[in-house]
């Protein structure tokens, strides 16, 4: 068998094998395998490998030192099918993002700066970059904190994370097609009207009601449903298409699992979170359930957060429609399965029109579980 020496860590509410660049070959072509192997993928109960069998627990990044002056680390971010011998380089997690900080530090690629160390982060997958601010207290990462995030048991330190001009990060453009609304004619089913955005991430958004749901779905509702997940992957396919990602729809599963990410949102509603807890309406801006590699996240991605919070501003998205009037753009409140997530933008309205965003923020946590050896074998 081979060893790789890498990490653990949870990021938010996912959780991936953290690994340095050094450690893989140099021909980029070789890495497939390896994540493959070492995730235990194709299965779909990564029984063989260190995957979780779940689309956030199947996750990699991939870190070295950077040799610029404007970011201190290069982070690549790896999406590992769990049925299939595929892995997405497209797109960002920020979940993931979240545990890249505390990862530099740990392994000596940044220097502790103070009792907050901002690390500065280049994603290859969207030439964005990434401020981290990572407690450091005593010169060592803190995991210690009184900071809670929905979807994680506990409690630990706060993580912001700040996206600096997180518009265009695949497409070039915050509204690719130059709308607030497009129209898709679904094969099968009917024209329905939706917002391709592309912040952090591209996501295409859609409301619950024109696919036959309230919005307060968890998981498991939807994910029982074959003729649901059909709908919800062809409206994605399409949505492929228009962005240029794909040519046929039918193949967006296999070209491109992971983005654009589909999100289903509605207004602010009472609803029950998967532990049970009751989220009240009064303390929810928009209601969001996203999808993740063809299947309903069980949480709410950061990327698709800052993405949901910029589509926001735009005035007469689907986001835009769907939120509370007197939403405030630098704290709004996502209401998903979990519970509610908490984002913001600054942003600004030229004369002509066009919406810039010079930031997006989140607030995450994240914690070492292991520093040692994966054994893998390469079939």
């Amino acid at each position: 068998m081979e060893k790789l020496e890498c990490c653990i860590f949870r990021g938010g509410t996912s959780k991936g094998i953290f690994i340095d660049e050094k450690n893989l070959p140099s021909d980029r072509n070789d890495w497939d395998k390896i994540l493959l192997s070492v995730m235990g993928s194709p299965d779909v109960r990564q029984i063989d490998g260190l995957g979780g069998a779940t689309s956030t627990t199947s996750k990699v990044a991939i870190i070295s030192k950077s040799d610029s002056e404007e970011y201190d680390v290069n982070y690549t971010f790896a999406q590992v099918s769990i049925d299939k011998s595929i892995i997405s380089y497209k797109g960002n997690c920020g979940n993931i993002s979240s545990a890249v900080g505390p990862y530099a530090i740990e392994k000596g690629l940044v220097d502790v700066t103070d009792s907050t160390t901002v690390v500065r982060v280049y994603n290859t997958n969207t030439k964005k970059i990434i401020y981290s601010h990572v407690e450091t207290p005593n010169g060592k990462v803190n995991y210690e904190g009184d900071f809670s995030i929905a979807g994680v048991p506990g409690t630990s330190s706060i993580i912001k994370l700040a996206f600096k001009d997180p518009a265009g990060s695949m497409t070039g453009k915050l509204l690719p097609t130059g709308n607030a609304i497009d129209v898709l004619d679904i094969p099968d089913y009917k024209s329905i009207e939706v917002s391709l955005v592309d912040s952090s991430n591209p996501l295409v958004f859609i409301k619950a009601e024109d696919v036959g749901l309230t919005g307060t779905e968890l998981p498991e509702q939807i994910d029982s449903s074959k003729e649901l997940l059909t709908l919800l992957e062809k409206i994605r396919g399409m949505a492929a298409i228009k962005l240029g990602f794909i040519t046929d729809y039918t193949k967006s599963a296999e070209e491109t699992p992971g983005v654009p990410k589909l999100t289903i949102v509605s207004k602010s509603q009472d609803y029950n979170a998967v532990n049970g807890n009751l989220i009240n309406s009064e303390d929810v801006d928009v209601m969001g359930r996203m999808m993740s590699m063809q299947l309903t996240h069980k949480t709410y991605a950061l990327t698709g957060a800052l993405c949901t919070a910029t589509a926001a501003v735009i005035k007469g998205s689907i986001v835009n429609q769907m939120i509370k009037e007197e939403f405030d753009p630098k704290n709004i409140r996502i209401g998903h399965p979990g519970g509610v997530i908490q984002t913001g933008v600054d942003f600004s309205l030229k004369a002509e029109g066009e919406i810039k965003v010079p930031w997006a923020y989140g607030y995450r946590t994240a914690r070492i579980l292991m520093d040692g050896t994966a054994f893998y074998k390469l079939k």
